[in-house]
């Protein structure tokens, strides 16, 4: 316990807090259609992949929006980028109440903004990081990103809440959440990284880039992008290939490296997992297990408190064996669980260990891969922090929709949990393959990770 007062001590800790609130906030927001799908279910007629479409949305948005506000991050005084990410992210909770009936396409629209809130994590975790030394970066940002907590938020609070008001009324709960959060910004938070200076490109590419998802969204209803099945999922790529050809040149460079794929695939998998089964899991437990709506939202506020807590778990073990050890653990463990899933059709019961399991390996995970972050890339924490944060935004977008797929296709989720565990598995092999090569820099001493950074990011 002194180690960690000692290590709070060691800097900011009054900005440490904002940011956690901020992030804390803006995850409840984030993931709020998952508790509320099978209320709104109630209200739409959907099939279950329109319905894991809906809750993916405000996930995929999020990925694709933590790339332009790394940017952002990198221009603007990360207090500004908050206050405007908290603004943009309470219009649906401010619009929901008000519209009587709302469409599919209007909730798919909003969930973009709702998907501002997700990509808080680009924001909250290099300001809190900015004020503190390296040494304790692992726990520092474990702590930070221990915003994930806010999903225990949704499936607590909106549940009930829809059950007594409504679903739209429950969504207007999240507003005095954001006003808090935007109080702790504006009188705590403090942003020490260094800033380009350079302010207008990094504003037209966020616009842009907020637009074209509400675009492509859209595009993938109308069955415009390829059909509607193959449209669902192609869009994360499309989205993908639209933030990084609005990033400046000299960013874009981090995409020779091999690190950056491993990191964003191993971090899809941890991430990803977290975050798309937080949102998807009260549907499964209804779906699977005939669970009611209330104990599965209950149960979805235990699973996302485990990740949650446990994330600086990570980071404090990977600051003392690097997080490349942490990950061969945490990836093998991951995949089997997944595997149990796919082989043996658990029991209810038997199913509750397993997602226990589960969200223990997201959590620890979640904050072993960023304990690496900031030693390979150092000086680019904001950019590479958007950049693999929205790799594992992504991966919780494909986790609904190919849950929602197999559902469909099968009559079962097995098939799902079949692919979850292949791509961990993929993920495994590849931090086996890099190892060598990471043990040099993970160990906290940034002047060596210049090495293996491409030379334009040297200069910058």
């Amino acid at each position: 316990m002194a180690a960690l007062l000692s290590s709070l001590r060691s800097g900011n800790w009054r900005s440490l807090l904002a940011c956690f609130l901020y992030f804390d906030t803006g995850f409840t927001v984030w993931v709020m259609f998952g508790p509320l799908a099978p209320f709104i279910g109630k209200n739409l007629v959907m099939t279950p992949a329109e319905q894991g479409f809906l809750v993916a949305v405000p996930v995929l948005a999020a990925a694709i929006l933590r790339v332009t506000l790394g940017n952002l991050f990198q221009a603007l005084d990360g207090r500004l980028v908050a206050l405007i990410g908290i603004s943009l992210s309470a219009l649906p909770c401010a619009i929901l109440p008000l519209l009587v009936e709302p469409s599919y396409n209007t909730l798919v629209i909003l969930g973009v903004f709702l998907g501002i809130g997700g990509a808080s994590f680009a924001v909250a975790l290099p300001m809190a990081g900015s004020s503190y030394p390296p040494r304790v970066q692992g726990l520092v940002l474990g702590l930070a990103a221990a915003g994930n907590i806010g999903a225990v938020l949704d499936g607590f609070l909106f549940p009930r809440l829809a059950q007594a008001f409504g679903w739209q009324i429950a969504a207007a709960a999240a507003l005095p959440l954001l006003g808090i959060a935007a109080l702790a910004v504006w009188f705590w938070a403090r942003d020490q990284s260094t800033k380009s200076g350079r302010i207008g490109p990094p504003v037209f590419c966020f616009v842009a880039i907020l637009a074209g998802i509400i675009g492509l969204v859209l595009a993938v209803r109308a069955g415009w992008l390829f059909g509607a099945k193959p449209g669902v999922l192609l869009l994360p790529i499309a989205g993908a290939l639209l933030a990084i050809a609005l990033l400046p040149g000299r960013y874009r460079s981090v995409f020779r490296e091999r690190d950056t794929w491993v990191l964003m695939l191993v971090y899809s998998v941890t991430f990803g997992g977290f975050v798309g089964m937080s949102s998807y899991v009260s549907t499964l437990l209804t779906s699977m297990y005939g669970m009611n709506k209330l104990d599965a939202g209950l149960f979805m506020s235990l699973l996302a408190f485990t990740g949650a807590m446990v994330r600086p778990v990570g980071g404090l073990i990977a600051d003392h064996i690097t997080g490349v050890k942490a990950l061969l653990f945490i990836l093998t463990a991951l995949g089997l669980c997944d595997m149990a899933f796919f082989a043996f059709e658990p029991t209810l019961p038997a199913a509750i260990a397993l997602l226990v399991a589960l969200y223990l390996g997201f959590g620890l995970g979640n904050g072993a891969t960023f304990q690496l972050v900031p030693q390979r890339w150092p000086g680019q924490t904001g950019l590479m922090t958007g950049l693999i944060g929205a790799a594992g935004g992504i991966g919780g977008f494909y986790l609904p929709v190919t849950m929602g797929l197999a559902k469909e296709a099968t009559g079962s989720y097995q098939t799902g949990f079949a692919v979850l565990g292949a791509i961990a598995g993929l993920a495994l092999v590849l931090v086996i393959w890099r190892r060598s090569n990471w043990t040099v820099w993970a160990r906290g001493t940034p002047a060596l990770a210049t090495e293996f950074t491409g030379g334009a990011l040297a200069e910058h």
